[in-house]
């Protein structure tokens, strides 16, 4: 993930997108939705820190599994880091919902 402010790159971090028989939306969003913490319903109650819904029940968000950061293992969520997470969610708090574009690109 690259992540930018006023067209200056800021970070870049490893993230986790859908593994197969799943899908990441690829396209261009804006949140509609920021959760300190989110439990998911459609899985055992998973906690998802930090999430910035983008489209439908889909997010960017923390995760624990930090070993498989990199790789394709989400249900379509975009996972990185708690600490970087934590980083995004307080940006987008920060400059406001509506001035975030969240890129999704294959």
């Amino acid at each position: 993930m690259s992540v930018a402010v006023d067209g200056a790159n800021l970070a870049t971090w490893p993230v986790s997108t859908a593994r197969r028989g799943y899908r990441t939306p690829v396209g261009s969003f804006t949140p509609y939705s920021l959760q300190w913490m989110h439990y998911s319903r459609l899985y055992d109650d998973t906690p998802m820190p930090y999430s910035i819904f983008f489209r439908g029940g889909y997010a960017i968000h923390g995760t624990t599994e930090l070993r498989n950061l990199g790789r394709p293992v989400s249900h379509g969520c975009v996972r990185l880091s708690p600490d970087n997470a934590r980083t995004l969610f307080e940006l987008v708090q920060s400059h406001g919902r509506q001035n975030t574009t969240i890129e999704i690109v294959r």
